[in-house]
């Protein structure tokens, strides 16, 4: 049970991060998500549904690593493509700066992340490439996950031609802080008085 609660938290927060602050803005986040935000801005597709398109290949080989792997990321691929398309009509309700919605869209992002990848689920491919490497090499995901989501926003750059795409850097960064704090600590207790 306190698996799926945090699933379904984490869940939320992911599709509250990019729903919005993310997609209004039309900026791109990294990972799975952020090569999903760029089809839908190419092709119109929704994220849920490329999400799951381009996590196929990835699972596989996570079938491959480690069974439980392959099934946590099912799990969390379900959860957030679902949740993420069920919390589009919260796209445009609130109207920030960009520096502030880049910030809150990445730090809410990195908790829906972070958490996941604590319980070894991940909500995408990239994010449960980087916890496979994680594990295998002892560097912290968040570490990973900046590198690759980096990649990925140079290319939506090259892509879009829109150089506020760079923008996107500092909601990467923000999502890569909340998973490494996150998943630096062996456990996190919540003392409630």
């Amino acid at each position: 049970m306190k698996k799926f609660i945090i699933l379904l938290f984490s869940s939320v927060c992911i599709g509250i991060g990019l729903n919005i602050f993310i997609i209004p803005i039309h900026l791109i986040s990294g990972g799975v998500f952020g090569v999903s935000l760029l089809i839908k801005y190419v092709w119109g597709v929704k994220v849920g549904h490329a999400m799951i398109m381009i996590n196929a290949p990835i699972y596989l080989l996570s079938l491959a690593y480690n069974r439980t792997y392959f099934i946590n990321a099912i799990l969390g691929l379900i959860f957030t493509s679902t949740i993420i398309d069920w919390l589009t009509p919260l796209n445009g309700i609130i109207h920030l700066p960009i520096i502030m919605s880049v910030i809150l869209g990445g730090l809410t992002m990195g908790v829906g992340v972070g958490f996941m990848l604590r319980l070894h689920i991940s909500p995408g491919g990239v994010d449960l490439l980087a916890l496979l490497i994680s594990k295998s090499t002892a560097i912290n995901p968040g570490v990973i996950i900046f590198i690759i989501d980096s990649l990925i926003i140079i290319v939506g750059i090259i892509v879009l031609k829109d150089l506020k795409l760079i923008y996107s850097l500092i909601t990467i960064s923000c999502v890569g802080i909340s998973v490494g704090l996150l998943n630096s600590f062996k456990s996190i207790n919540l003392y409630l008085r």
